[in-house]
């Protein structure tokens, strides 16, 4: 659902360009009264005890409460919602779903509503169309119960709503960014032969863990919301998997979690944290599982996030931009990914758990292939933040920052999970994890790089 130019309002624009659409709403004048205005929500998403977490390890312990965090922007008489959840996948039409569910709560559209997963491992991976195929095949426990997918919506929609009446006006916007120490490295480092040595999110071989960092985005950005000096929140986005360790029966947003609660409480600004395009980047050159390490890294990230708000500057709120594309992908046909064999994963007696659990989520991603994912991006002024859904490589985080050098752009990774990682062409023929975990063709790249451009108004 798009913004056609004969349901315009006036001083909305609404543009067609390609497959693209996007909406223009005009600076922002206090003098005019029309400042645009921010809404902050959160709710506790955590499952009872006793649903499955990402490795099918049932949930015993809840050391965090799992969270949704998101604002909700009103501009030009028109919503948008940007919300980051503290779950690990949310995929295919429970994605599109959660869209409605949220769009209905702030009274806008879906296309208005970006739903990005911050990607801990101590969290559920949601696709209530796979649960149904998997309870058929006699596999009933291995994504949340159907009254706890309908309870946490409604728990979700109804903290949206109720934002809805503690809108703020903020004039300025900052933009900090600042480097990350000694967290974040490539999960795909090459060894003296030139094959991938996987560097997972836990390493305690010494040899692996001593490669070096990689490629990444070594970065942090910083985007805040503010009404003169006064900030009302803060949006952060950094590139690496989210996790520790896990496979125990805990839920917890992990060290995102840790570094992002302890801002808030002793800034006492509400603060929503990102995964960038972190699918080939983790934190185990730095992390041998132990408490220590994640409590270090925690820390670092903490550091991280607090030299970006140190280094913030200041612009007044200028246009705002909603764009919309939407994404083709081609699904894989190779042996072992057709729809045919991943059906067979779903009954076979000998399939594990997760192997099981995750063929059902790319059954049904191949029976939406009529579907295209909706992708959306927001820019204020010379700021811009691309959502992207699956588990991209950072090519593409590092790509979207080459098509506007000039810009502050910022990345999120971990949409709808249909896709999987979404991977370079090079990275197929490289090997390595991330190819074998991928729902798409090669030449996806291309497509998302269109998107990407599209969704920032540039062309390659």
């Amino acid at each position: 659902m798009h913004d056609w130019p004969w349901r315009m309002v006036p001083l909305i624009l609404c543009i067609l360009l390609g497959n693209a659409t996007f909406a223009v709403v005009p600076p922002a004048d206090a003098e005019q009264g029309n400042l645009p205005c921010v809404a902050t929500f959160r709710c506790d998403i955590t499952p009872p005890l006793g649903e499955p977490m990402i490795s099918c390890d049932k949930l015993s312990v809840v050391e965090q409460p799992l969270l949704a965090k998101g604002v909700v922007l009103d501009a030009g008489g028109k919503r948008y919602v940007i919300c980051a959840l503290d779950w690990c996948e949310l995929c295919n039409g429970s994605h599109a779903a959660y869209c409605q569910i949220i769009a209905t709560a702030a009274d806008t559209i879906p296309s208005r509503v970006a739903i990005q997963c911050v990607h801990p491992h101590t969290a559920p991976v949601v696709d209530m169309d796979a649960q149904h195929l998997l309870t058929q095949a006699g596999y009933p426990d291995l994504h949340l119960k159907f009254q706890t997918w309908e309870d946490v919506g409604s728990r979700l929609a109804a903290a949206v709503k109720e934002s809805l009446g503690k809108f703020e006006p903020f004039d300025r916007i900052g933009t900090g960014q600042a480097k990350v120490d000694r967290v974040a490295a490539t999960r795909r480092p090459m060894d003296a032969s030139g094959k991938i040595a996987v560097r997972f999110s836990t390493c305690a071989d010494p040899r692996i863990r001593a490669y070096p960092d990689g490629k990444i985005d070594p970065y942090l950005k910083t985007i805040t919301f503010s009404r003169g000096n006064q900030p009302l929140v803060r949006l952060h986005y950094y590139a690496t998997h989210p996790q520790t360790r896990y496979g125990d029966g805990r839920a917890s947003s992990d060290m995102v979690g840790d570094a992002r609660e302890t801002l808030e409480r002793k800034e006492g600004v509400f603060q929503i944290y990102f995964t960038g395009c972190g699918g080939d980047i983790t934190v185990g050159k730095y992390n041998d599982g132990s408490k220590e390490a994640r409590s270090q890294l925690a820390g670092r990230l903490l550091a991280g996030m607090e030299s970006a708000i140190a280094a913030t500057q200041w612009a007044p709120v200028g246009p705002i931009v909603w764009r919309t594309y939407p994404l083709e992908l081609p699904r894989r046909d190779d042996p072992g990914f057709g729809f045919s064999e991943c059906q067979a994963q779903i009954k076979a007696e000998k399939t594990p758990p997760a192997q099981r659990m995750f063929a059902a989520v790319q059954v049904i991603f191949h029976q939406r292939s009529h579907l295209p994912i909706e992708l959306n991006s927001l820019a204020i002024g010379h700021v811009s933040i691309v959502h992207l859904p699956g588990e991209p490589m950072i090519d593409f985080q590092l790509f979207a920052q080459q098509l506007k050098p000039d810009a502050f752009i910022a990345v999120a990774g971990y949409g709808d999970g249909g896709p999987g990682y979404i991977c370079p062409e090079q990275a197929y023929r490289e090997g390595g994890y991330e190819p074998t975990a991928s729902h798409v063709q090669p030449v996806s790249e291309k497509f998302v790089k269109e998107a990407i451009a599209a969704l920032l108004g540039t062309k390659e």
